[in-house]
């Protein structure tokens, strides 16, 4: 069994089985517990106790300096290792360990600890420790691209990784993240490591906007306990279109990497590129395609915001405060589309940790329960209410009426329910082998 059955970081574990229930039956359930948790909070809740979830902080014990370190020694390690072992290691991808750590234990795992834990890679960072150690030029960074350039990195890398053997090529993906090293650390000169991070590096910026999901924060005095999602209505925490457009796309990739691999997808492919369409050219008119919708319907959805609340803010600044509410779905789908192939593999990558250049010829495979597709179906609908939350949060904190709150939210609640029936239908289909990619 390949790391990667088809595609860069879709990796798979075990088929999913087949619902239960006629699959129309079951996407309109799924938008109607979405439609349903919105009225509930909005006839049930009020200003008060949506203030007080909010507010609500538990002080934690800060970590010792020696762990920060320690988390900087094992990033370091992590990168070196996967570059050595990626050129010289097994060939097979569940038998090279650079390929286990970067799609089942970073992708997967780490990404995921993010959103359910909270954000370590400041810490972490090999690069940023790389950066911190060479000297900076200081110049200024071009404020008109703003974080452009990290919404064209993230959309880059997704892309190399849905259509190239990335998590297949132990010595491509070494390769790749060489080049990604080389350009971070001449960004980090250039400009400065804090400016490079903060606005150009997409995987930062992601991780980032991620740990705005998670229950635990960082501040100035060591962490906090929060309850899941309320640091995403804060005020300034998206700031521009450019911003709205990298928690778009941080939607939208994750939901892409799935729909590349169901029976629909596959059979559209085959159609376009049967009339003389190149394959590439199919999968990158879908990818830019359906950015470009994901853009359009959130864009809409605000507009429409604008004229039922009857507000004199512009539909750009709706968009902009409404759109870390989309950062719960992600994360949901996220978890959805990888969790069952961390617990798959697992025990592959321990065995093969274990011997990194002499790992065993048939790593063990963990089977996971025909059950699992619910949980990973729950998984989707808990981000979406958790969205629904954040956007009814923030419709009271930009509107003193509490009709004109709940009027904001036709639109969003609208397109909400739409990116649930989508990504549901996603994870509820088979898994099938993305035509004309590596396998």
């Amino acid at each position: 069994m390949g790391v990667a059955a088809a595609h860069g970081g879709a990796v798979r574990g075990a088929a999913r089985e087949s619902l239960a229930v006629p699959t129309w039956l079951f996407l309109l359930t799924g938008g109607g517990v979405v439609g349903a948790s919105f009225l509930l909070a909005s006839f049930v809740t009020d200003r008060v106790f949506i203030a007080g979830i909010h507010a609500w902080r538990r002080a934690l014990p800060a970590p010792s300096r020696l762990l920060a370190r320690v988390g900087q020694v094992v990033g370091v390690a992590a990168l070196v290792a996967v570059v050595v072992l990626g050129f010289v290691g097994p060939d097979t991808p569940t038998r090279n360990l650079a390929i286990l750590v970067v799609w089942v234990g970073w992708w997967g795992a780490y990404l995921a600890s993010t959103y359910l834990v909270g954000n370590s890679w400041p810490s972490v960072n090999p690069f940023r420790t790389l950066a911190s150690l060479l000297p900076s030029l200081d110049r200024s960074y071009p404020e008109h691209l703003g974080a452009w350039p990290s919404v064209l990195g993230l959309l880059g890398l997704v892309w190399l990784e849905v259509t190239s053997p990335l998590a297949e090529d132990p010595r491509l993906l070494a390769w790749v993240i060489v080049a990604y090293t080389v350009v971070t650390l001449a960004g980090c000169v250039v400009f400065t490591p804090e400016r490079w991070f903060s606005t150009v590096d997409p995987v930062s910026r992601a991780l980032a906007y991620y740990g705005r999901v998670a229950p635990v924060e960082r501040t100035e005095n060591g962490f906090r306990l929060r309850l899941p999602g309320s640091a995403l209505s804060e005020t300034r925490l998206v700031t521009g279109p450019d911003e709205v457009a990298f928690v778009v796309a941080v939607l939208f990739v994750t939901t892409y990497d799935g729909f590349v691999s169901t029976g629909l997808w596959a059979g559209l492919a085959r159609t376009v590129v049967g009339v003389g369409v190149p394959p590439t050219g199919v999968y990158l008119g879908a990818y830019l395609g359906g950015f470009g919708l994901f853009l359009l319907a959130y864009r809409l959805a605000t507009a429409v915001a604008r004229r039922t609340c009857d507000t004199y803010l512009t539909p750009t600044e709706l968009a902009r405060r409404f759109a870390p509410a989309l950062l719960p779905i992600a994360a949901g789908y996220h978890l959805a589309h990888n969790l069952g192939t961390v617990l798959t593999l697992a025990p592959t990558f321990l065995q093969v940790l274990a011997a990194p250049l002499s790992p065993p010829v048939n790593p063990t495979v963990l089977v996971v329960p025909g059950w699992f597709t619910a949980l990973d179906l729950a998984f989707v609908l808990l981000g979406h209410l958790v969205a629904v939350w954040v956007a009814h949060a923030t419709a009271y904190d930009l509107f003193p009426s509490r009709l004109q709150a709940v009027r904001s939210q036709y639109g969003v609640t609208a397109v909400m329910i739409a990116y649930t029936m989508v990504s549901l239908w996603v994870v509820a289909e088979p898994f099938v082998t993305p035509p004309f990619l590596s396998s």
